[in-house]
């Protein structure tokens, strides 16, 4: 652990906390502050556990926020788009209200993957989209999203979906946002049928992901507020302070015949219990097709509700995770009720 936090190194962001005895504060791992002597040093499970013993937040690497956690100001404005999204928030407005256009937009661009005006444009398009779909006129829909021109929202809604708004009625969009968890920041996606996506930001193959689901489902996808969405979050701080086993969500898993047997035993597998995947083979009856089973779980793009982190090696060692193995250590031994410093 010491080494980690010499090396500020990401993987055990979530396993440890360091509390520095000559200041008397606590820091992430990767604190980018002078560090201290091994000496100097000890380790704490978690932040509950530094500050019981007298240790307050570093300055530098705040560590009471969340992994990745969103800068109090832009949830402000994350909120109110959600409440109201038929506002529009330019440059001057957000100067006058003591913000940065450009570090805004920066902090989007590496967040979402688009601008905070690309990100306001998806919102209201999704908005005029779900009227449509719930029966509201194309002139209507286009008003009360914001839009000033029946022209423009027709080109706008045309650039983003494909399609001319009055030939959207069958058209899919799958629904995205981005929330915090204990573990780093993740992207979730929904369908009217139910959650399709639940990724780490960090996931390597997440672009593929996305492209993956649009050209399956023939789907745009847009940012905005889904009514899955609540109780996706809901229940997820609810598994992480150890208060939920089971997920209710709807789920709407993609992908071939094979790999959604695959998922579905994956859904069987009970909390804090781990299969190998010669096991998870046998209870589908496919024996000879364990590369198979395995490559399916890789496949799997709804993390922790379908719990691919449960299947391990035959030898009992962890095996690869999309989230990466920390996560996956950090997720079992938050399950099995040893999330304890003896655990990492």
């Amino acid at each position: 652990m010491y080494k980690a936090l010499l090396e500020k190194d990401s993987s055990y962001e979530g396993l440890f906390i360091a509390g520095v005895k000559t200041t008397g504060i606590f820091c992430r791992p990767t604190c980018t502050a002078r560090k201290p002597k091994p000496e100097n040093v000890e380790f704490f499970k978690d932040i509950k556990e530094a500050i019981a013993h007298g240790y307050r937040p570093c300055k530098t690497c705040s560590p009471l926020e969340k992994l990745g956690a969103t800068p109090a100001h832009i949830k402000e404005l994350l909120i109110e788009l959600s409440e109201h999204p038929a506002i529009k928030i330019n440059d001057a407005l957000l100067r006058s209200r003591g913000l940065e256009p450009n570090a805004l937009r920066r902090w989007f661009k590496k967040n979402h993957g688009i601008t905070f005006q690309a990100y306001q444009r998806m919102l209201r398009i999704n908005s005029a989209f779900t009227k449509i779909q719930q029966g509201e006129t194309v002139t209507a829909a286009a008003y009360d999203s914001g839009y000033e021109s029946l022209s423009g929202f027709n080109d706008s809604f045309k650039s983003a979906l494909g399609v001319a708004p009055s030939k959207s009625k069958d058209k899919m969009v799958i629904t995205i946002t981005r929330f915090e968890t204990p573990l780093g920041p993740m992207f979730a996606g929904a369908t009217d049928e139910g959650i399709c996506m639940l990724e780490f930001t960090d996931r390597r193959m997440l672009e593929t992901e996305f492209k993956s689901l649009a050209k399956d489902l023939n789907a745009t996808i847009l940012q905005g507020e889904h009514k899955y969405f609540p109780q996706l979050q809901k229940e997820l701080v609810e598994y992480f302070e150890n208060k939920r086993k089971e997920f209710t969500v709807p789920l709407h898993l993609i992908g071939t015949p094979f790999q959604k047997e695959v998922w579905e035993e994956l859904l069987r597998i009970p909390y804090g219990t781990t299969r190998s995947y010669k096991q998870q083979s046998i209870a589908i009856k496919k024996l000879d097709a364990i590369r198979a089973v395995a490559s399916a779980n890789g496949m799997n793009k709804i993390a922790i509700i379908v719990p691919c982190h449960r299947v391990i090696g035959e030898d009992g060692s962890l095996t690869g995770y999309g989230g990466g193995l920390w996560r996956k250590k950090w997720l079992l031994n938050l399950e099995s009720g040893q999330l304890t410093l003896n655990a990492f």
